[in-house]
């Protein structure tokens, strides 16, 4: 039986080199399931690259619990952790890292002794890239992260949105339709795209992009661009929208710009063009009803638009 622990907040305890390893493929696939005293759900990992892991977590916990991790790496990894759905914390160290649904935390580590704590009836989907620091060398230019990277703890980098081109992304990394031979080759392009999106956000000459991070201020936009990813159809205009989320117009294009680097009208444009090409790509519709769907009056100005966008029409995406 596992060497689990029980304090006095009653939480339950496992280290995490004592969870249930299911499988573990030639392809450098981990599958761990989540132990039945614990609740439901998995954790997969899948070694894409020397240097590059992905990580995919859902988690349905029935009691409050942790998963204790010693991790001692011969090489500094940067972490970017994407929260689809729920809440968890991470503490270790004297330092705590809160994962909150609709953000993206990065953080980097060469050692660390701390655990992941779950809360029950509070569901966790989450996704993290795993980075070595030379495989960004590698691929971003050598010393590009040096100042992220100058302490052996663990360190925060940043809170911030996920951006609107992650959250495409992570759909099509999650869709359950792509062919297996595919699969693999698919995943390194979308992880790649994945991980300049979010890096691309970041500030890469300020000394501590979390100084910026003003809690309201980023609900407030965060919640205004849920409005428009659920109402792409028939959005609210700038001015009802700012009054829903509880600002102005002007207000709430300043948060648009500093948090998104977007107007709001832009924002929407790109939520409708990915809603589009989607509903194109996996039910192969006609381009009229694919216009209609998110919000186009007349099907010429959406192909217009949608091939500008994307460099190829919705009809061709339809018939592919």
């Amino acid at each position: 039986m596992a060497n689990t622990q029980y304090l006095k907040s009653k939480r339950w305890r496992i280290k995490l080199d004592e969870m249930s390893v299911e499988c573990q493929g030639s392809d450098n696939q981990i599958h761990q399931v989540l132990p039945q005293e614990a609740g439901i759900g998995y954790s997969n990992s899948i070694q894409l690259e020397d240097g590059l892991r992905y990580i995919e977590t859902q988690y349905t916990p029935l009691r409050d619990f942790s998963i204790l991790s010693t991790i001692e790496s011969a090489e500094p990894q940067l972490i970017i952790t994407l929260s689809l759905e729920g809440s968890s914390r991470y503490s270790g160290q004297g330092k705590d890292v809160v994962f909150n649904k609709g953000f993206t935390v990065i953080t980097t580590f060469t050692s660390s002794l701390g655990e992941r704590q779950y809360e029950a009836g509070r569901p966790i989907n989450q996704l993290r890239l795993a980075i070595r620091k030379n495989w960004l060398d590698l691929h971003f230019g050598e010393n590009k992260f040096d100042q992220w990277f100058n302490k052996s703890g663990l360190q925060q980098i940043s809170y911030q949105p996920i951006s609107n081109q992650s959250l495409f992304i992570i759909k099509q990394l999650l869709a359950d339709n792509i062919a297996d031979s595919l699969q693999r080759v698919l995943m390194q392009g979308y992880v790649r795209v994945l991980l300049a999106s979010e890096l691309n956000q970041l500030n890469f000459n300020s000394q501590d992009p979390c100084k910026h991070y003003n809690k309201n201020e980023i609900k407030i936009a965060n919640n205004a661009r849920d409005i428009l990813t659920h109402e792409y159809n028939n959005p609210p205009s700038l001015k009802e929208l700012s009054k829903r989320v509880g600002t102005n117009p002007i207000k709430l294009k300043q948060l648009f710009h500093h948090y998104f680097n977007n107007t709001p009208y832009g924002l929407l444009f790109e939520i409708r063009m990915n809603q589009a090409y989607q509903l194109l790509k996996t039910t192969r519709c006609h381009v009229n009803i694919a216009a209609d769907h998110v919000g186009y009056n007349h099907a010429s100005n959406f192909s217009a638009a949608f091939t500008k966008y994307f460099g190829v029409s919705p009809k061709t995406v339809s018939k592919n």
